[in-house]
């Protein structure tokens, strides 16, 4: 992608509205635009990392057994009556058609549209297991939103729910996802961070499991246990008598955190009311039991802002940056040659061929936190300046040193 041709300009000082840094950082650096308090528009660069971190949530997830499919995010009344929520959930976004006088929901989720959905294709236990899991935009009446891209009224989550004959499978899947979410985390670059979490498990369970990245930005207190690598919850801890579940330590550390992913064994929370049942082998008639596995991919990119930064700007890790190299040319034209050659190579670069000085290629290019900046300019001759967002030494190299880096 040409810079030149990128509509989007960067922000010399912080947005004044702005509390969160992630929100300052993104906004500075032309990823996201603000629409309204917690609704947030992203911008080419904003979307290509989070096309990213959607691909590496997808992947997991389809090497789970997910299959992927899309629901509706407009969902009828009756549907939640059905299940209580629509009195007793507080975030609802409720409207009245202006022309049927029916009442909907934009939801927030969706037990109460996947489980009358699996109702047409859930018969026998020949049926079971599924696993079904979406992106989808989710829209919720937050009080506060002012933690930038953490906590919105409208974002995107990646929700899968299972459904499954008996606990003994739910509990064996519940397992593999909680693996599944290592991964995720892992290779988002905020694994060595985020620790699977024992929480509340509201109506569902005695615990869930969340699993929490911990940052100076959190909204949440948890207690990490650094022998197990597990964590719990402030609102638990009492009810654990402040030890780790796993290994009974009371040597807990307190720490700031934000939660990034959690999973449920909702049984048969959902399936009852709507009457999700199957035959077993012996003719009987049960409920169909599920879990409930949500990822919120808006508060991943800002969870990964919060804590991989500096004075400068955002340090993107490769996994998930919008582009690999970001090309700077110090005179016009100089980079192009290197620009088509690179493109030809399959790589992805961001070719800054603006007609701006060189202090300010280079300012936006530690905003806006590309994982390798390459230089080429008359000073370096036919060589190529190549220098790591998170590093300060630079070096000289030729093309062909380009290719090997892994």
């Amino acid at each position: 992608m040409r810079q030149s041709e990128l509509f989007v300009k960067t922000l010399k000082e912080d947005p004044k509205d702005e509390e969160s840094l992630n929100a300052k950082l993104l906004m500075r650096a032309g990823f996201v635009h603000k629409v309204m308090a917690g609704v947030y528009a992203f911008l080419p660069l904003g979307l290509r990392v989070m096309r990213k971190v959607e691909g590496v949530i997808r992947d997991e997830m389809e090497s789970a057994g997910g299959k992927e499919i899309l629901m509706s995010a407009l969902q009828p009344k009756a549907d939640w009556e059905k299940t209580g929520r629509w009195d007793d959930l507080d975030v609802l976004f409720r409207f009245t058609s202006y022309y049927s006088k029916n009442e909907y929901v934009l939801g927030p989720t969706h037990e109460e549209e996947i489980t009358p959905l699996l109702k047409q294709h859930i018969f026998s236990y020949r049926d079971l297991p599924v696993y079904l899991f979406q992106f989808q935009n989710k829209f919720r009446d937050e009080k506060r939103a002012k933690s930038g891209v953490l906590r919105g009224r409208e974002f995107i989550m990646k929700d899968l729910y299972s459904f499954h004959a008996t606990e003994e499978d739910l509990d064996d899947y519940y397992e593999k996802m909680s693996g599944a979410y290592r991964r995720v985390f892992d290779r988002l670059g905020i694994g060595d961070r985020t620790y699977l979490t024992f929480a509340s498990g509201g109506t569902f369970s005695k615990y869930s499991h969340e699993f929490q990245t911990t940052t100076p930005a959190g909204e949440d207190i948890i207690y990490v246990c650094d022998k197990c690598g597990i964590a719990v919850n402030e609102e638990v801890i009492d009810d654990v008598d402040h030890a780790c579940p796993q290994c009974a330590s009371k040597e807990l550390r307190q720490d700031k955190s934000i939660e990034v992913g959690n999973i449920f064994k909702i049984k048969d929370k959902y399936s009852a009311p709507f009457e999700l049942k199957f035959k077993d082998a012996e003719g009987n008639e049960k409920v169909v039991l599920m879990g409930c596995y949500g990822i919120g991919v808006n508060r991943c990119v800002g969870t990964i802002v919060e804590v991989s930064h500096d004075d400068k700007g955002i340090i993107w890790p490769e996994s998930v940056a919008p582009f690999r190299f970001h090309l700077l040319e110090m005179k016009p034209g100089m980079g192009e040659a290197l620009y088509r050659e690179m493109v030809a190579d399959g790589y992805e670069v961001l070719y800054d061929d603006r007609d701006v000085s060189a202090g300010e290629k280079f300012k936006d290019a530690d905003l806006i936190g590309i994982p390798w900046r390459l230089v080429v300019g008359e000073k370096n001759k036919d060589k190529i300046e190549i220098k790591r967002r998170n590093e300060e030494q630079t070096l000289l190299v030729d093309y062909g040193d380009i290719r090997e880096i892994k």
